[in-house]
C-alpha cells in the first residue's frame, strides 16, 4: 500500500513542520510529564495531530526521545559553532560559547529539561546521543582551549581531558540550578561571571 504523505514528509527532512511540531509537542510533555509517565496519545494532542500520524514519522515514543535529542543536537550546536567563529581570539570565543548555552537553554526551557533529567540518568535509549553531544561540545572546547594556549592567555600545563569536563560541567550546573530555583532570574546573566570565574580561578593572587 502506498503512504504518500510519508513519502512526502519523510521524518529526514528536519524542516518538516509536522514533524517537527511533534518533536517541540514532545518535548512540552516529556518535560511536564517525564518520558515514562507520557503516552504517544498526549504528544499527538499537544501537537494537534491525529495518533496515528506519529507513527508516519516515528517508530514508537523511544524513538520519538531519540529523534528529538538527535534534531536538538544538530540545532543547538550548528548555533553554538556559528556563535564561536565570530569571536575575537579564545577568551571571547569561550565567553561566547558560554552565553549561548546559557541562551539556547533558556530560550528552550522544555529542552533544558529533558536534556538535564535524561543526562543525569543517562538513558540507554538516548546513550548515542548523549554521547555525541558531548563529543562536539567537547572538541570546540578542545580548539578554543589550544588557541588560548597559542595565544598565552590559557595556562599550557593543563589536562585537556579534565578542562573539558569542567568546563561542561560548570555550565550544566548553572542551567540546573535555574531550573530548580524558586525565583525567575535571568540564566543569561550568570555567563559572564562563570567565564570569569573559569578563566581566573578562585585562588587570590600572590603577594608582591
Amino acid at each position: 500500500m502506498e503512504h504518500p504523505e510519508k513519502d512526502r514528509d519523510h521524518p529526514g527532512n528536519q524542516a518538516n513542520d509536522k514533524y517537527r511540531r511533534i518533536l517541540d509537542a514532545a518535548g512540552r510533555v516529556f518535560s511536564r510529564r517525564g518520558f515514562y509517565q507520557s503516552t504517544v496519545s498526549e504528544i499527538a494532542r499537544t501537537a494537534g495531530v491525529a495518533d496515528g500520524t506519529i507513527y508516519l514519522y516515528f517508530k514508537n515514543k523511544d524513538d520519538i526521545l531519540v529523534q528529538f535529542f538527535h534534531f536538538k543536537t544538530r540545532q543547538v550546536f550548528s548555533r553554538f559553532r556559528a556563535e564561536v567563529s565570530g569571536g575575537d581570539g579564545a577568551v571571547d570565543k569561550l565567553k561566547r560559547l558560554i552565553r549561548h548555552h546559557l541562551a539556547a537553554f533558556q530560550a528552550d526551557r522544555d529542552m533544558a529539561i529533558v536534556y538535564q533529567a535524561e543526562t543525569r540518568r543517562y538513558s540507554r535509549l538516548v546513550e548515542d546521543q548523549i554521547r555525541e553531544m558531548a563529543g562536539m561540545y567537547f572538541d570546540l572546547l578542545a580548539e578554543i582551549v589550544e588557541q588560548g594556549q597559542q595565544e598565552g592567555v590559557i595556562r599550557k600545563d593543563l589536562y585537556l581531558g579534565l578542562v573539558k569536563r569542567f568546563l561542561l560541567g560548570a555550565v550544566e550546573e548553572v542551567i540546573s540550578s535555574w531550573l530548580m530555583s524558586s525565583r525567575e532570574y535571568d540564566l543569561v546573566t550568570m555567563a559572564d561571571p562563570l567565564a570569569d570565574l573559569i578563566l581566573k580561578g578562585i585562588g587570590a593572587p600572590a603577594s608582591a
